[in-house]
């Protein structure tokens, strides 16, 4: 029976935070998605599991963003939208929903006669 609740308990806390990635996705315009199987494939990883699912599934993203930044950004993300969702269980929506945006400033997109985007890293965040 002890067992069970804290099976229960655990199962619950990884889909909380598996939910909050997946918040944290959406608020900064990343079309992903972890299912449980994601979650728990990545987890295999420890703290790296961002780190991984970028370098493996969105390297593409590595281009024009170092690795450091993206993770910070996702993680900072991920810890908004798990508070807000702990402080406010009652709603399953997404802590913000920016969908709409997308991490790469306007008029950076590379054109097929324009420069490289500029990559962006954490100091660039700083002022």
């Amino acid at each position: 029976m002890l067992k069970a609740l804290l099976d229960n308990t655990a199962t619950d806390r990884a889909d909380q935070t598996r939910h909050a990635y997946n918040a944290a996705f959406e608020e900064l315009g990343l079309s992903w998605h972890w299912d449980s199987a994601t979650y728990a494939r990545l987890q295999a990883d420890g703290r790296d599991a961002v780190r991984t699912y970028l370098e493996t599934e969105q390297s593409h993203l590595l281009r024009a963003y170092e690795a450091d930044f993206l993770v910070e950004a996702i993680e900072a993300a991920r810890a908004r939208c798990h508070a807000s969702r702990t402080s406010n269980r009652a709603s399953l929506a997404p802590c913000a929903s920016w969908s709409g945006s997308s991490l790469a400033p306007a008029g950076s997109r590379n054109t097929k006669n324009s420069a490289p985007a500029q990559r962006y890293s954490p100091t660039a965040l700083q002022t």
